[in-house]
């Protein structure tokens, strides 16, 4: 299949006045991706979209140097594509400033419905924060019907910027459902969002059931949707977070969805293919992702450190192994090696979202125990499948 149409999604910016960081991410995600197009057959980025809080508290500055960036990084010829959310409502003239400040700045309005190579994309800013009203709705569903009516059998590109709840992974915490209902009677619709900055390299965060929702990840720092973690849904490395989607249509009207790590400046892997956007037999990222028993497993002879000191224990082991997928996290349980019981179970994430893996991880955590003690370790998969374990004996 030939590519004839590419695009960028990507969300959760963060400007912020007086610093770099993103800039310079944003900088180097777009030299990596023209760098990347220009040695494929088909050469063009024809869009970006960014699609909400990109600007860290709405203010004119931040928004300005969000421009600026687009200026001297994005080549002429991509047409740029912006929505606001809750980040651009932080000012005190809170959603009227936002949306002015839009119109002012990148020559946008609010909602917005163009035709890029015979492909509809509707992009829609939010109001009351992360919410849709009824007017808008309304307007939402308006535009599908113009984009379907233009050919059933291709896909609908459509972003906003909270994830659509219960669909991609974040979408628990950073959900909204106002517009599910408009999109479920238009299953070509592949939905992209953003709003949790959750990894786009996690296999949850595309999903399909009446149509496609995709998360676009952020380049400011890693939230994950687990609420059992020990440092809570914001990971320790949260700051490793530069991520971004290349997406690109075929001659076919398949679509291929490739996310792309930014301070690695490599793909994560070949892409998350939709073959028939408009087909929900043909789904693949469905549920029945959950109805599996792959599970990750451990190298023999993985090795297991163990250290005590000042009332707190360090945990430290080799990461497990799953094809073609990574580990998503760890659960550590401390047992009385008398008796079995359990008298301290740790759950951590294994850095999947980081390009190059740690090879090891290390957990240290209170522990006012004496005595003889079973170390076990168990690797989860994405879907909810548990590796056997790796153990260690140890005395404190």
């Amino acid at each position: 299949m030939k590519t004839v149409l590419r695009f960028i999604a990507c969300s959760d910016l963060h400007y912020k006045d007086g610093v770099d960081t993103e800039p310079e991410r944003f900088k180097k995600g777009m030299q990596c991706a023209y760098r990347y197009a220009d040695a494929e057959e088909y050469k063009p980025i024809d869009a970006i979209f960014i699609i909400g809080d990109f600007a860290n508290s709405g203010k004119e500055s931040e928004m300005l140097a969000v421009r600026q960036s687009l200026d001297l990084y994005v080549r002429p010829e991509t047409l740029r594509m912006l929505m606001v959310a809750s980040h651009e409502f932080g000012c005190p003239d809170r959603e009227e400033g936002a949306y002015r400040r839009l119109k002012e700045i990148f020559g946008l309005d609010q909602d917005n419905h163009v035709v890029i190579g015979g492909y509809h994309f509707i992009s829609v800013s939010t109001e009351r924060g992360c919410r849709f009203g009824e007017a808008k709705r309304a307007w939402i569903d308006e535009q599908l019907k113009i984009a379907s009516a233009d050919g059933r059998k291709k896909p609908i590109f459509f972003f906003q910027h909270p994830h659509l709840t219960d669909t991609v992974y974040g979408s628990i915490d950073w959900g909204e459902k106002d517009i599910t209902a408009v999109l479920m009677n238009y299953p070509q619709v592949i939905d992209f969002s953003g709003h949790s900055h959750a990894p786009v390299n996690d296999p949850r965060s595309i999903y399909q059931k009446y149509f496609t929702a995709v998360g676009t990840g952020s380049l400011s720092y890693f939230e994950l949707d687990d609420y059992d973690f020990t440092d809570g849904t914001v990971p320790k490395d949260k700051e490793f977070c530069a991520q971004f989607l290349v997406v690109e249509v075929r001659d076919d009207n398949s679509v291929l969805i490739k996310p792309f790590d930014i301070l690695s400046g490599e793909f994560f892997n070949d892409g998350y293919l939709v073959e028939r956007a408009w087909d929900p037999a043909s789904f693949v990222y469905t549920d029945a992702r959950y109805r599996t028993e792959k599970a990750p497993v451990f190298a023999e002879g993985t090795p297991i450190d163990i250290s005590f000191a000042d009332g707190r224990l360090t945990v430290c082991f080799g990461q497990a192994v799953t094809e073609p997928e990574r580990p998503a996290s760890y659960t550590i349980v401390i047992k009385d090696a008398s008796d079995g019981s359990i008298l301290k179970q740790v759950k951590i994430p294994s850095s999947y979202y980081i390009y190059d893996m740690p090879k090891t991880l290390c957990e240290d955590f209170a522990f006012d125990e004496k005595g003889s003690f079973i170390c076990e370790i168990y690797a989860n998969s994405f879907w909810k499948t548990v590796s056997a374990p790796i153990t260690k004996a140890f005395h404190v």
